[in-house]
């Protein structure tokens, strides 16, 4: 099967996502659009009832207003007078004075009072008594005994398209009857027309700030839902996305390994039959030197075989421990003791190349279950690396300290560092950046701190140099 690339792999992983993402986005626009458009039709279904409950109650005032005219104005001064003449000021005072008391604390803004001429006889407004023909086809149907109501909206353009004027005003015209009968004329004839404008603007602005509210409230859910929601989908994709790296990585590692141990079996096996006819070219090269001392002193040809043979037997078993680390013996052992015996073993290079070595340890420090032996492989390895980046007059400072159930042990040198792009490649096999290592020291380090359940980290210390790490278990955690 084809291998798919990491990026396409870890996308595959969070996919998924992208499509609960695409719908949870799309759900909630839907969820928020008809919201709006409920909340929208609810008040304009609200706006319907307030309208017809105005023009009821218009048509109560009118009905109220036409009785107390008729009671107190129209029959008192057709009694007295015979006929009803506004223009007289005694008339129109009275008059003046029956609306305004009957129509007071009304909120009522206008009223017209219309003459069977259609000529207004009476409004709060005196510039418009005597006006001709100002009732138009509202006040032909009143005078057909038919009252009709009609709502005025000013605002500007944008007040107007979101139901929301600046002014909102409801028109009442309604037929002034007279309730009994005073000459010959028919009961309850229409004897004029009443206009009544009354302003419901407050009205109208409430049931608006009510459809705010709650489109204000439904948007303000709907965000914290989306808020909540792509919370939980970058969440679930920082966590496919990190279990895929994860993946990618275990696979990677898996891949290493079995190339790794390949080259461990191979390597171990050719490494072994290489040690026995090694030990004896050695062997011979020793005894050849006794010889030739006796013969041609001046030789160094058997020296050079031994020495030869000295170093391809230690690059031999490097590759021996690198392939088939040892099964750690474990034993109580103190931390400081491995170190110590370190110190005394390098104590002529230490001091042929003037190392300063700088102890910080940490007091009561714990015992850890380690193999000493194996440790003191480890920290020899770490001690030489430090040596060959120092080249001389450098410092090396040993830190020990305890926390959580752990014992951490760090080196840190005062050479050049290690490039980052070095930095990199340094745990993998075979590489080095010295002409005469073999680039297995540092995994033979790290398999047997690994032997230990321990974890071992390499980095640039500050200012300058490079710091080695190790973190093992303390005796008191082990279970």
């Amino acid at each position: 099967m084809k291998k798919l690339p990491q990026k396409n792999q870890a996308n595959s992983g969070t996919r998924p996502f992208v499509l609960v993402k695409a719908f949870t986005v799309s759900s909630l626009i839907v969820m928020l659009t008809a919201t709006i458009v409920i909340a929208a039709l609810n008040a304009h279904w609200v706006r319907n009832i307030l309208l017809e409950k105005s023009k009821e109650y218009n048509r109560l005032l009118v009905e109220n207003l036409n009785h107390q005219i008729f009671l107190r104005f129209v029959a008192p001064v057709v009694f007295k007078h015979g006929e009803i003449k506004l223009r007289e000021k005694n008339q129109h005072q009275l008059l003046d004075a029956v609306v305004k008391s009957t129509l007071h604390s009304f909120h009522v803004e206008m009223v017209n009072i219309y003459g069977t001429d259609n000529i207004i006889g009476y409004s709060f407004d005196k510039s418009r008594i005597g006006m001709e023909d100002a009732g138009g086809v509202h006040y032909e149907k009143a005078m057909q005994n038919e009252a009709t109501s009609k709502l005025i909206q000013k605002g500007s353009f944008l007040e107007l398209m979101f139901w929301f004027p600046k002014e909102t005003k409801i028109v009442t015209f309604a037929p002034l009857i007279q309730e009994v009968r005073l000459s010959r004329a028919k009961d309850k004839m229409v004897i004029g027309v009443i206009e009544i404008i009354r302003d419901v603007s407050d009205d109208y602005q409430q049931v608006f700030k009510l459809q705010g509210l709650i489109v204000a409230s439904c948007a303000s859910i709907m965000a914290i839902l989306f808020t909540v929601l792509r919370f939980v989908v970058k969440y679930g994709e920082r966590i496919i996305e990190r279990r895929a790296e994860e993946r990618l990585k275990l696979e990677e590692k898996l891949r290493r390994t079995e190339h790794l141990s390949a080259i461990g079996e191979m390597t171990a096996g050719v490494s072994h039959e290489i040690r026995n006819p090694l030990g004896i070219i050695k062997s011979s090269a020793q005894l050849m030197k006794k010889k030739m001392a006796r013969l041609d002193p001046s030789s160094n040809i058997p020296e050079i075989i031994v020495e030869e043979s000295t170093r391809l037997d230690r690059i031999i078993k490097d590759f021996l421990d690198f392939a088939k680390p040892k099964t750690a013996d474990v034993r109580p052992c103190a931390i400081e003791d491995v170190i110590e015996k370190n110190l005394v073993f390098l104590a002529p290079q230490i001091e042929d190349e003037n190392v300063r070595i700088v102890k910080d340890f940490q007091n009561n420090l714990p015992e850890i279950l380690a193999d000493p032996a194996m440790l003191y492989q480890a920290f020899l390895n770490i001690f030489l690396n430090a040596f060959q980046a120092m080249e001389e007059k450098g410092t090396i400072t040993i830190a020990t300290w305890h926390d959580s159930g752990m014992v951490h042990i760090s080196f840190t040198d005062t050479g050049e560092g290690i490039d980052q792009e070095v930095l990199k490649k340094i745990w993998t096999p075979f590489f080095t950046t010295k002409e005469t290592g073999t680039g297995l020291g540092l995994g033979i380090v790290k398999n047997i701190i690994e032997a230990h359940q321990g974890s071992l980290q390499i980095s640039n210390a500050t200012p300058n140099g490079t710091k080695v790490e190790i973190t093992l278990l303390a005796e008191e955690s082990d279970t």
